[in-house]
């Protein structure tokens, strides 16, 4: 007797999901591995604990694999673990090499029978583009490399020295003595710069608007997109910032373009530093906001703009939670 393994994802915990989810990885198991359906003895399921809609092991009976013992368990929740997935058991009365089966999001469960997969999300400030990024990184279990924090960094690199924004040359001689590590604890990234964790400095606003102008300058953006893409070369990840899909990959599996109105980012902005305790004028920043789209959509090297083949997202009236949704869905379609 043969096992074959498998295991896929749904968008969302609703029954026609489960339905069709079930039915391909089932079919896709049978015909990669050249069974007839009556040779299969038992299917045991398991699916993980945010799926109740729908019992796998019934989506399977009405794909018409009524023929063999059926069973469906539930996984105990892990954290930080894969969401929204269902895994499968195939026991056949045949001696074959079993070709094992993972699709959409549980491609990333077995590295082995899969390639790197990265996934550009682009847009501009207060898009929502960081926080779907870190969502979907977690879900799916890959890699979130906050690309935008490393600019921030640089920026701060060169406020910290007392340098000109727009003297290249100095900035020059700041980049090559540059000592920048991106360390992860606990899922999230941490921005070392000089050995200092800088991750809540870089987030202010000034140092923000500093990111747009020393972004510019081609020193600094060749320094960070040689090391974005040697950490994306060697693992699958998501990547968000104003360029991912265009310059730093544009060979990348999925891209996306997320975007808002001025108000709405303004808004998401205002909330997010006042709730740190950081206390900012509304109007000033939303004039801010502005003069950074202005800056990172005219200039000269690497502007903000959407890659061809990328997908448009207006995040303006939509949760967190349905725009995550929402790309999850369209790389499911994809894949």
């Amino acid at each position: 007797m043969v096992v074959i393994r498998g295991a896929t994802t749904i968008a969302a915990d609703e029954k026609e999901e489960i339905r069709a989810a079930v039915k391909e990885l089932l079919e896709q198991a049978v015909n990669r591995n050249g069974i007839n359906r009556d040779e299969i003895v038992s299917i045991v399921f398991s699916s993980t604990s945010d799926i109740h809609a729908y019992y796998p092991s019934k989506a399977a009976r009405e794909a018409g694999f009524e023929g063999c013992a059926l069973f469906s368990a539930q996984e105990p929740e892990i954290v930080d673990g894969l969401k929204l997935c269902i895994r499968v058991m195939l026991f056949v009365e045949k001696e074959i090499a079993p070709h094992h089966v993972y699709l959409r999001g549980a491609k990333f469960l077995r590295k082995d029978l899969t390639s790197v997969i990265n996934i550009a999300i682009d847009g501009p400030a207060g898009s929502g583009k960081s926080t779907v990024a870190k969502r979907l990184s977690a879900d799916m279990g890959i890699l979130y490399l906050d690309t935008g924090a490393m600019y921030r960094a640089c920026a701060l690199k060169v406020l910290q020295a007392g340098v000109d924004l727009n003297d290249e040359t100095k900035i020059v001689d700041l980049m090559r003595d540059l000592k920048l590590d991106i360390a992860y604890e606990n899922g999230a990234q941490k921005t070392i710069l000089d050995g200092r964790d800088v991750s809540e400095e870089i987030r202010l606003p000034h140092v923000s608007m500093a990111a747009s102008s020393v972004s510019k300058h081609a020193c600094v953006r060749m320094k960070m997109v040689e090391k974005q893409r040697e950490i994306a070369e060697k693992m699958s990840c998501v990547l968000d910032g104003r360029d991912i899909g265009t310059v730093v990959l544009p060979d990348a599996d999925f891209k996306f373009f997320l975007t808002a109105s001025v108000d709405v980012r303004a808004k998401r902005r205002y909330d997010e530093l006042t709730a740190k305790g950081i206390s900012v004028d509304y109007l000033s920043l939303k004039a801010e906001i502005a003069e950074r789209d202005a800056q990172d959509e005219g200039r000269a090297i690497a502007p903000l703009k959407r890659a061809e083949d990328a997908v448009l997202v207006d995040t303006s009236d939509l949760s967190v939670e349905e725009v995550v949704a929402l790309v999850k869905r369209k790389i499911q379609e994809k894949i």
